[in-house]
C-alpha cells in the first residue's frame, strides 16, 4: 500500500512462483505420502519422483528443482553418492536428506557429500514441510544438537587430518572481522549467538555470514562448519574468539 490509497506496489502483487520439489525414495508409498505432505502446502510443487540415486541425478539435470528430498538407502546409486554427483555438477538445488536412520555416519556423511539439511522420516509433516521452505530459501537446516554432533565427530579425529592443515589460500581474502566470524561459525553459534559476541548487529552478522561463504566457495553454513574444523581454523579445546 502507498500512503493509505489503496494502490497496491507492483512487486507486491506478483505471485511468488512455487518451490519446485524433486523426491527421491525407492518406497513407492514414502513418496506418495511425501508428495501429499508438500502438495497440500500453498507455493511447494512436485515437479517429479525418483527411485534411485541414478534416476535422482538425472532428473535433477532435467528438471532444475530448489529443493531434492533424498533417501539414503536406496539400490544400485544411494542417496549420499547422488547427492555428491548433483553437487559436483554445479546444481542449485538444495538437498535435504530424509531417512530413518539417525546415524551418525549417515549425518555426517551426507553433509560431506554436500547436503544442506537432514530430517528423520517420523518427523511431522509440519516440520518436513517448514524444511523444504529453508532449503528453498537457501538456508541450511541444522538444529543445534545436530550440529553439536557434527562438531563432536570432527573433534573426535575420526575425520580430521594428521597435524596442522596448510592454510587455504582463500582465507586471505577475508578481513579480520570475517575471521572472527568464521570461528564463531565453525564452532556452531548462531547468528544471534555471534552478534551478542562480537558487539554485532545479526543483520550485520548475517551479510558477514554471506560474504564469508562467497569468498571460500561454501554451500551455506553448515559446510563452514566442517571447512573450520578441516584447516584448522577451529581447534578442539581451544575457544573460538570474541
Amino acid at each position: 500500500m502507498i500512503g493509505g490509497t489503496g494502490i497496491q506496489n507492483p512487486a507486491e502483487a506478483t505471485p511468488t512462483a512455487p518451490i519446485r520439489v524433486l523426491l527421491v525414495d525407492d518406497q513407492h508409498l514414502v513418496r506418495v505420502g511425501l508428495r501429499m505432505i508438500l502438495e497440500t502446502e500453498e507455493g511447494i510443487d512436485v515437479v517429479g519422483e525418483a527411485s534411485d540415486g541414478a534416476s535422482a541425478v538425472a532428473l535433477a539435470a532435467e528438471l532444475s528443482p530448489q529443493v531434492i528430498c533424498m533417501d539414503v538407502q536406496m539400490p544400485g546409486m544411494d542417496g549420499l553418492e547422488a547427492t555428491r554427483r548433483i553437487v559436483a555438477s554445479g546444481s542449485s538445488a538444495g538437498i535435504l536428506v530424509l531417512t530413518t536412520f539417525n546415524r551418525d555416519d549417515y549425518l555426517f556423511d551426507a553433509l560431506k557429500a554436500g547436503a544442506s539439511g537432514f530430517v528423520l522420516k517420523n518427523a511431522t509433516p509440519e516440520s518436513i514441510v517448514e524444511a523444504v521452505q529453508v532449503i528453498a530459501r537457501g538456508e541450511a537446516l541444522l538444529s543445534p544438537d545436530v550440529t553439536r554432533t557434527v562438531i563432536e565427530h570432527l573433534v573426535s579425529g575420526t575425520e580430521r587430518p594428521v597435524g596442522r592443515p596448510a592454510p587455504v589460500p582463500e582465507l586471505t581474502d577475508l578481513t579480520d572481522r570475517e575471521r572472527e566470524v568464521l570461528g564463531l561459525l565453525a564452532a556452531g553459534r548462531s547468528n544471534a549467538e555471534i552478534a551478542r559476541e562480537l558487539y554485532l548487529g545479526e543483520a550485520t552478522v548475517k551479510t558477514h555470514v554471506s560474504k564469508i561463504l562467497a569468498k571460500l566457495g561454501l554451500r551455506d553454513r553448515i559446510q563452514a562448519v566442517v571447512f573450520g574444523y578441516e584447516n584448522g581454523i577451529v581447534v578442539p579445546g581451544i575457544q573460538p574468539p570474541g
